[in-house]
């Protein structure tokens, strides 16, 4: 967030985590890019350890009741360690938010309340073979049989297929049509299998993979929310998907900017510093001012969740803050590249990880074209809604009666 808009226990906020990222090893980040780690525990019980997981939950299961707006600045700061780490940092905010807004008592101290302590691990298990966008096209399937419910499916692109304990998963229930999804917290010991780890172009060390049920049996405790219901925690989830992708790639970004802005001010060309030359830094001045706004947006969005909750107006915000949020980071890694030149395109600087780590921001947890399609609708949903309060400007034009001109068909 600007300096001016924070609060002085934000500013303090913002300070712990710097303090916590600059004690991360070199070495963690050069091992997960090369896959030598694939899922760093190590780093998430350092961060449970300070209390900075979980922010937004409350302090009777290990949070520290703080507001969306709190989390967002703290991601930011996290997201300068690249997509992987701010991944893991934000899922259990993702898991947690089901359980915070969802779970019985007994969940919340059987899973939050060790989340939250780093003594287990999670990940969300959303996506399918089949495809990513179409979440009510799910085949992953949920049999009840007594006291337990029979999962059999697949499910991909799962952070922490290698590394989690515990999944939040989406199956279809009673029915093989219509909106008939659960959703479920499933151990790893009940039967999950992690089938194949992938290779990534950035992005690595999250443990990334594809998990396989077959014949996993989940107790009917761990049904989260109600039978059928897992359209409104999805729902309820792309609220933390969305706002942790957008402000994580902000800290990224600003990171690569700033490595390309202290170059510029070095590196000298024909005689001069070659940030005197309009054609570097207007690409500076550019990234600067797409990535304020960027950050503004996700700021606003996140003051408009803590103030209305998940409704159609915050659910378009939140869709605005992810495309924007993480287009703008793409394209200003690419300008720190491109002003840093060939230097920038070898592992002597960061800058070429970061452009591989934020290409995927513009993918997962929406791509930017759902995006849009979330925008649109909820934009015409609002502006075709009867306006008593507001101004009419379509009657402001000189000729505005003259009605058999106004042609619809």
């Amino acid at each position: 967030m600007l300096e001016p808009l924070m609060s002085d226990k934000q500013r303090s906020l913002r300070d712990e985590v710097r303090q916590y990222v600059k004690s991360v090893p070199k070495q963690l980040l050069i091992d997960m890019d090369a896959d030598k780690i694939r899922y760093p525990r190590e780093y998430v019980i350092g961060l449970a350890k300070k209390n900075l997981l979980g922010l937004r939950f409350s302090k009777d299961y290990g949070g520290r009741g703080l507001k969306w707006v709190d989390e967002a600045i703290a991601l930011e700061e996290i997201g300068v360690l690249g997509m992987s780490l701010g991944c893991l940092f934000s899922l259990v905010s993702i898991v947690g938010e089901s359980l915070d807004v969802f779970g019985t008592d007994k969940q919340k101290r059987q899973y939050l309340e060790p989340l939250l302590k780093g003594k287990i691990f999670c990940a969300e298990a959303l996506t399918e073979p089949r495809g990513g966008s179409d979440f009510f096209g799910a085949t992953t399937t949920a049999v009840q049989k007594g006291d337990y419910f029979i999962l059999n499916g697949q499910k991909r692109f799962v952070v922490g297929a290698e590394g989690a304990d515990i999944f939040l998963v989406y199956a279809r229930t009673e029915g093989s049509a219509g909106k008939n999804i659960s959703a479920f917290i499933v151990e790893r010991d009940m039967g999950v299998e992690a089938k194949y780890i992938y290779g990534l172009l950035g992005t690595r060390g999250g443990g990334a993979g594809r998990l396989v049920f077959k014949d996993t049996r989940v107790p009917k405790e761990n049904l989260v929310l109600g039978l059928n219901r897992g359209a409104d925690v999805f729902n309820q989830m792309m609220i933390p998907e969305r706002m942790t992708s957008a402000a994580g790639a902000i800290g990224m970004a600003r990171a690569a900017l700033e490595v390309a802005t202290r170059y510029t001010d070095k590196r000298k060309a024909f005689g001069r510093k070659i940030r005197e030359f309009e054609g570097v830094s207007f690409r500076i001045a550019d990234s600067v001012t797409k990535l304020d706004a960027a950050r503004m947006l996700v700021y606003g969005a996140s003051a408009s969740v803590d103030s209305l909750g998940s409704t159609g107006y915050t659910r378009r915000l939140v869709s605005e803050a992810k495309k924007f949020g993480t287009e703008a980071a793409w394209e200003v890694i690419n300008n720190a590249m491109q002003v840093v030149g060939g230097i920038g395109y070898t592992n002597v600087y960061p800058i070429e990880k970061m452009l591989r780590d934020a290409r995927l921001s513009i993918i997962w947890t929406g791509t930017s074209e759902i995006m849009d399609l979330i925008i649109q609708h909820e934009y015409y949903r609002e502006t075709l809604k009867p306006a008593e309060k507001v101004r009419n400007v379509e009657e402001d034009a000189q000729e505005a009666g003259a009605e058999e001109e106004k042609i619809y068909e």
